[in-house]
């Protein structure tokens, strides 16, 4: 009920100061809205960054060499122990070979093995991957809310074209 129209004007009334409130306070929902489209649109770029292009034949086969020494070494480690409990005359002769072996050349294949697993333990640690380009950044397919409009203003701009 409807009192010489004062109902009415009390709900145009709360309408403007809800709206000039806005302008001293942020409203809650759009910003929690705007904030998550920001985080979307972060996280669509930060996948973009990161995608690897598809990589050819000759980069595939060479991962599969440098992904070798480590198996070998661990495996012939295995396989020196199995030839010394097989054969251990055999696996006697061929050590007292390896003494004959100069000390700078034990001091070189050492240098050897511990720059190529350093190296590779350095790459790991400093995240490094391969410089392939991933393509132009993606584009957020989430757009941000748009900001509130003034209706005074508006109203104007429809009256003043």
């Amino acid at each position: 009920m409807s009192l010489l129209g004062i109902g009415r004007a009390a709900r145009d009334v709360g309408g403007a100061v809800a709206e000039v409130s806005e302008v001293f306070t942020i409203n809650k929902t759009k910003a929690e809205m705007a904030a998550q489209a920001r985080y979307q649109a972060a996280l669509e770029q930060a996948g973009a960054e990161f995608r690897q292009a598809p990589i050819g034949g000759f980069d595939r086969f060479v991962n599969g060499l440098n992904r070798l020494p480590r198996p070998i070494m661990a495996l012939s480690t295995v396989g020196l122990f199995s030839y010394a409990m097989a054969d251990p005359a055999g696996f006697s002769v061929r050590m007292q070979g390896l003494a004959y072996v100069p000390e700078p050349l034990w001091w070189l294949l050492g240098a050897v093995v511990s720059f190529y697993f350093g190296a590779r333990e350095m790459n790991y640690f400093r995240g490094y991957r391969a410089n392939i380009p991933a393509g132009p950044p993606a584009i957020s397919r989430a757009q941000p809310p748009e900001a509130p409009q003034n209706k005074a203003i508006a109203e104007w701009k429809a009256a003043n074209p």
